[in-house]
């Protein structure tokens, strides 16, 4: 398969891998693919240990890592001192009182500072940046919003393309001119942050805004048939992240594995309750109760959201792996539309042999068309 972004990643298919678990990461880029490191929860000491996993599991394969360096953060995050103070205790107060209503054991709240939360700032983020690039790595992308000129001017430094998400045209223009060099469209199907436009009607717009800069498109895709129709639309190449999320690798805990495997496309939600800014993820009474409940205090910016949500997340989750009902029906995770169509456990690389068989039937099919 040859795509402007196979030429120049080396690749044997324009599939890039977003996760948050190494081993799918090594997974994608051994079977042809490119995996892309989400590292936004990883502490710096945390991040070299993976990176330096992958590295000793790839064989000098490309893969990449994605940063969230958000434009826009809680000012009391720009500021020195402890986060935690800066939440109100009526948080604390609403997340006390869902614990007791469902029945799952109060953790001490507000006693710690997720590792998400501490590097969704200026300063967590540019080390994440520095530890990926004393890495061979071939990619790195910035999940949200333009990256800083800091993060292009060390990735230039040190040879490694630039990548960014996008939500709208006017998204991508203003990537192009902070520098980057490759754009990912990503629709409102996608997991995790996105905005309002589907791919089907950004990608095609985002392909011209741009050209020659390379697309590739994001959201919606977890088949060979989506990712052929993403290259029709102009796309390079595709960028995948909910289908990975039932692989036998994934990072995802089982009480919400069980979840997305019998969920529908119509069981997610576009929320700000898990990070602050509006992210696609599972509904739950989790996104219920705070987003449609009369006694819920709203969401607090990011990354003060993130702190409330992931300290809770974590009890949580374990509490629903030992059977607690409560909890189950509280759990959740960023994912997109596409759960509906995760409803088998298969290894990642089978994942992508299978797409890229799916792609090539999908071509076929188109060809024949036109030959009759």
């Amino acid at each position: 398969m040859r795509t402007e972004v196979c030429d120049s990643f080396g690749l044997e298919f324009p599939l890039f891998a977003f996760s948050h678990c190494r081993d799918v990461v090594a997974a994608v880029t051994n079977a042809g693919g490119f995996g892309v490191l989400g590292v936004v929860a990883f502490s710096p000491e945390r991040l070299e240990e993976e990176l330096r996993w992958i590295d000793d599991h790839v064989g000098g394969r490309p893969y990449g890592v994605d940063v969230l360096v958000p434009g826009k953060i809680a000012k009391e995050a720009e500021a020195p001192g402890d986060l935690l103070s800066a939440i109100p205790a009526r948080y604390w107060e609403f997340l006390a009182g869902l614990f007791e209503r469902y029945g799952v054991p109060v953790p001490d709240l507000g006693t710690g500072q997720s590792g998400a939360a501490r590097q969704v700032t200026p300063k967590g983020a540019t080390e994440l940046i520095d530890v990926a690039l004393n890495h061979p790595i071939r990619l790195i992308a910035s999940a949200l919003g333009p990256p800083p000129p800091i993060m292009v001017e060390r990735a230039r430094a040190a040879g490694v393309p630039v990548a960014a998400l996008v939500g709208t045209v006017e998204h991508a223009r203003r990537q192009v001119e902070a520098g980057v060099d490759l754009i990912i469209a990503q629709g409102s199907e996608a997991g995790g942050h996105t905005g309002e436009i589907s791919t089907m009607v950004l990608v095609p717009e985002v392909v011209d805004a741009v050209a020659p800069l390379p697309v590739l498109a994001a959201g919606g895709i977890a088949t060979g048939r989506q990712m052929a129709a993403a290259m029709a639309l102009g796309a390079q190449g595709v960028w995948c992240g909910s289908v990975w999320l039932t692989t036998e690798e994934a990072e995802t805990l089982p009480a919400v594995k069980a979840k997305m495997l019998t969920a529908t496309s119509a069981d997610t939600v576009r929320s700000r309750s898990r990070t602050g800014k509006p992210a696609r993820q599972l509904r739950s009474a989790w996104t219920e109760e705070w987003d449609e409940s009369p006694d819920s205090p709203g969401a607090l910016p990011m990354p003060l959201q993130l702190i409330v949500a992931e300290g809770a997340m974590g009890p949580i989750g374990k509490a629903a792996e030992n059977g607690n009902e409560g909890a189950r029906q509280l759990a959740n995770y960023f994912v997109g539309q596409v759960v509906g169509q995760l409803n088998t456990v298969k290894p990642a690389r089978q994942v992508v042999y299978d797409m890229i068989e799916e792609f090539t039937d999908a071509l076929d099919r188109l060809a024949a068309l036109g030959d009759g």
